[in-house]
């Protein structure tokens, strides 16, 4: 069996694992859960680039997401991402199983696909994270040949579903990289290939890091957070023997059913130990053996910081909030899914060589056995739904509109649970489904602790708008033309002179009279438009041929040379 069909018989088991997954979410609609927002025809606005004064943490996923809803409806597309994110992890990780036997390769990628990490990051609606982790074994690979002839440009090719997630994935995947790099690296070539992962990592980072850096001054971190986004248990085991098994997330309502039950959690313990120790034993010819086990280590030990050691973590995210990347932590457990993952198709590689051809097979059924509760739409709490008339109503009023002015959202939270999504939590898709400005509450409430809000217009309006009933006046001095408000019980509506352009069942719309043309955002577009051109050449350039150099002459833009072998290059 050649490698080619070994992939492709790979790639179908993690089609097959992202379909039986998906489930009932595969139908016409939209899978709305926490973090996962996906709208009807997405435009490109300011706040696509990160330019609004937020934190950027849906840049460039969301100009990804854009981009292709030009070619596919936006929610065919949403199923692809995620049919994708199933399909190269199960893809990937079999790669890296070092024998020509397919049961143990079948073995290490869909222990990869299938487990809880990757179940609860779906339920938390994480999707531009599972993309990065989706691709993270190739990093791998391609981090312990970074000094070999397009090494540079093959760990920027692996890195590209990372940079696509954005912030997250792309530190994680960064962090894995750069141990794997120093790690397998000759003593005299660490500090170079360290560089160049350095670089590929800053300049794919460029599209969020310079807005992220550009943000309003005053707008700083908060340490005191780091309690509710720590690790946490959902087995027998602790938060530390949590996160071994590769769960351990923050929110409890995104644990997969049945999960964490003591007779499943200590066969997961023992299948994980089983791997781990395969992993040390058998896994030593590949050069990235060494660098995947440290990054491995690092990434447990980053994962279980905000549980073991809180204060430091909080110290150092009051001193930079950079360092705010760090506090979910559990995220951090991706090197260690790859670990496991290799080991158990080392072990099963092992039983295939000792005979045991139902032992090789099983071991890939394993995990799917572990988590049936992943299936049919993590249960069925991934669910297709539609977006109600009164929204497409709102949106054709408030874009038709040749008025300026920005829309503020009642009542005055981040996440919402509506009666159409099955009171399926969800960030509030407003901002995107509509193609103005549109201020929300980003304070994040956690078991009754909330978490400080990073937009600088929702920190003006949060007095006016906690009311339930802003002024007018307040509103149309801050540039507000309009209120959203969902139609539920209350008195959440603006007082004063605010006109009702619409009322449905699910929204009911304001316009304020006479507003302005709002507060302009303080992020600068010429330094992301800047950045956008840098990591977009770096790609081109990443995609290119070996051999193929880049000259930019002046006014004559960009010319694409082959080396020739026999002739020197000036």
């Amino acid at each position: 069996m050649t490698d080619r069909t070994r992939h492709l018989v790979a790639a179908l088991t993690g089609l097959g694992l992202g379909l039986a997954a998906l489930g009932p979410g595969l139908a016409p609609g939209f899978v709305l859960s926490y973090d996962m927002v996906f709208v009807p025809d997405p435009a490109f606005t300011r706040m696509t680039f990160g330019l609004t004064g937020v934190v950027p943490r849906h840049v460039p996923s969301d100009a990804f997401v854009t981009a292709l809803s030009t070619v596919f409806p936006a929610d065919a597309l949403q199923k692809l991402v995620l049919l994708a994110v199933f399909v190269t992890a199960c893809t990937s990780a079999a790669s890296l199983v070092p024998s020509p036997r397919l049961p143990p390769r079948l073995a290490a990628g869909v222990c990869y696909a299938w487990n809880p990490f990757v179940a609860e990051r779906l339920l938390l609606g994480q999707w531009a994270l599972l993309l990065g982790y989706a691709a993270l074994p190739w990093v791998v690979a391609a981090a312990a040949r970074t000094e070999e002839p397009g090494g540079g440009r093959r760990l920027v090719r692996t890195l590209l579903p990372a940079a696509i997630g954005g912030f997250a994935a792309l530190t994680v995947s960064a962090l894995t990289a750069l141990a794997v790099a120093l790690v397998s690296s000759a003593r005299v070539q660490r500090l170079r290939a360290g560089l160049r992962v350095v670089a590929a990592a800053g300049v794919l980072s460029l599209p969020w890091l310079i807005p992220g850096a550009l943000r309003p001054a005053g707008v700083p971190g908060d340490g005191t957070a780091v309690d509710l986004f720590a690790a946490r248990a959902d087995t027998p085991f602790g938060t530390l023997g949590s996160l071994l098994l590769l769960g351990g997330v923050w929110n409890g309502e995104t644990v997969p059913r049945g999960y964490g039950a003591p007779v499943t959690a200590t066969l997961w313990l023992l299948v994980v130990l089983i791997a781990l120790a395969a992993y040390w034993r058998w896994c030593r010819e590949p050069v990235w053996w060494r660098g995947a086990a440290v990054a491995a280590a690092i990434g447990f030990a980053v994962a279980a910081l905000g549980a073991v050691a809180a204060p430091v973590l909080q110290v150092l995210i009051d001193l930079w909030p950079g360092f705010a990347v760090l506090r979910d932590g559990q995220q951090y457990a991706a090197p260690l899914a790859v670990v496991v993952a290799v080991g158990l198709g080392a072990a099963a590689d092992r039983a295939a060589e000792a005979r045991w051809p139902g032992v090789a097979a099983g071991a890939a059924a394993v995990p799917v056995l572990l988590l049936p509760t992943l299936a049919w739409g993590a249960a069925g709490d991934l669910r297709s739904v539609r977006y109600p008339g009164d929204w497409a109503r709102a949106r054709q009023i408030i874009d038709g509109d040749p008025a300026s002015g920005d829309v503020l959202v009642l009542p005055w939270a981040s996440y919402r649970s509506y009666p159409w999504n099955h009171g399926r939590r969800v960030l509030d898709p407003l901002p995107r489904y509509l193609h103005r400005r549109v201020i929300v509450d980003d304070a994040v409430t956690v078991g009754g602790t909330t978490v400080a809000p990073e937009d600088p217009r929702a920190i003006r309006l949060a007095p006016a708008a906690r009311t339930g009933t802003p002024p007018a006046a307040t509103l149309r001095d801050e540039g507000v033309r309009y209120v959203v408000v969902d139609a539920e019980p209350g008195a959440n509506r603006p007082s004063g002179a605010a006109t009702e352009v619409l009322r449905g069942p699910d929204l009911v719309v304001y316009r304020i009279e006479g507003a302005g043309g709002g507060v302009r955002d303080a992020v600068p577009a010429a330094p992301a438009a800047a950045a956008w051109a840098v990591t977009s050449l770096a790609v081109f350039w990443s995609i290119l041929p070996s051999g193929t150099t880049l000259s930019f002459p002046l006014l004559g833009g960009i010319t694409r040379r082959r080396s020739d072998p026999r002739r020197r290059t000036p």
